[in-house]
């Protein structure tokens, strides 16, 4: 549940509240293929096949809707290129539902939607599989007191059939999009196992009555962590209910002291395979795939051990887990982010991200 940086405070960034900062290298123009049609993953009962990056900007900033290039930035061609040139076929998008939608049940802002479309646009240009993945935690902002309460999806304020209105529109407008995976909400936090599951069968439902075929990642509350997916209730994830039987049980893991992410300091070299084993295990006995959608490490040799490690653990499982993307790379990161894993501004590739292109190289 780390928090990007909030834009205007990038001195001193935490990793779940939102951005600023780096530089991205415009590398040479490549070859690529499009990404395959998911319907064809769809199919796998096992095996890791998404190996990635999240592409954070989209979602940064604490002013809502706030201005774009200002407040909040959408990842760029150049940003894409990046992604693909390490080998990586995933990119995960986190952007905010009110920017996209700043009124409920309402048509989406045109401009907002064609910075979305062209990202949907760039993804497949350059063969990559992308993950919309509204950043909320479950939460979000309404015009009624000038966007600045977070009200949790649920209430009077934000109905679930509003959450799934959103969800509807968007999968009718991706449709056709076959490199498109939908991330049902970031890190839902503040409600039971049980009212979120509820909201995201909803969803589902809404989602399925527009698009049959794409591939859903579903999280547990609690920011869907690995390490507390028993003690938090998420075992009610296994009435999670979809038509098309096409889904992934996303969790988030980091391994600093509480599992929050807003350190780079790791616990062991161990700390990520411990943290995963109970979640693991009620994957495979419920017989669902699971997905890695957040996970980060600092450069120093015991964060890159760590990290290593717990990757070794996912693809070692391959019975359970489809793949995992890392956080965070985009073109606004501070230097002094730990987990950043774009290109410095000397255009230096940091560790973490050399370690798992590695792995995605390797992969081939």
């Amino acid at each position: 549940m780390a928090k990007s940086p909030t834009v205007g405070e990038a001195s001193s960034p935490t990793r779940r509240n939102v951005l600023k900062g780096a530089a991205t290298v415009a590398l040479g123009a490549l070859a690529l293929p499009c990404a395959a049609p998911l319907a064809a993953y769809a199919k796998r009962k096992s095996g890791i096949y998404l190996r990635g990056v999240a592409l954070a900007g989209a979602e940064f900033g604490q002013l809502v809707p706030g201005q774009v290039d200002r407040d909040y930035f959408y990842p760029t061609a150049a940003d894409f290129r990046f992604c693909r040139a390490q080998a990586f076929n995933t990119v995960r998008l986190p952007f905010r539902w009110e920017r996209l939608q700043p009124d409920l049940n309402a048509p989406f802002d045109p401009q907002e939607w064609g910075l979305l479309k062209s990202a949907i646009r760039n993804a497949r240009e350059f063969g990559l599989k992308l993950i919309l993945d509204p950043h909320n935690y479950a939460h979000r902002r309404v015009r009624d007191d000038d966007f600045t309460v977070d009200h949790l999806i649920g209430s009077p304020a934000v109905p679930s059939s509003a959450f799934s209105a959103f969800w509807s529109q968007l999968a009718k407008r991706t449709a056709k999009d076959a490199h498109v995976i939908y991330g049902i909400m970031n890190e839902p936090e503040g409600l039971s196992a049980d009212a979120w599951l509820d909201t995201a069968n909803e969803a589902i439902a809404a989602i399925r009555r527009q698009n049959t075929g794409t591939l859903l990642l579903v999280p547990g509350t609690a920011y869907s962590g690995a390490h507390s997916w028993i003690a938090a209730g998420n075992t009610a994830l296994a009435r999670v209910r979809d038509s098309a039987g096409n889904f992934a049980i996303e969790v988030h893991q980091y391994l600093d002291a509480d599992s929050s992410g807003t350190s780079g300091a790791v616990v062991s070299e161990t700390i990520g395979v411990e943290r995963l084993q109970n979640f693991q295990a009620w994957a495979r006995a419920q017989k669902f795939k699971a997905f890695l959608g957040e996970f980060g490490a600092a450069s120093d040799a015991a964060s890159l051990a760590a990290m290593s490690a717990m990757l070794r653990e996912v693809e070692r499982n391959s019975d359970v887990w489809i793949g995992w993307t890392a956080w965070a790379t985009g073109a606004h990161w501070p230097q002094t982010e730990p987990f950043r894993l774009a290109p410095g501004t000397d255009g230096v590739v940091p560790p973490q991200t050399k370690f798992l292109a590695s792995l995605a190289r390797a992969a081939r």
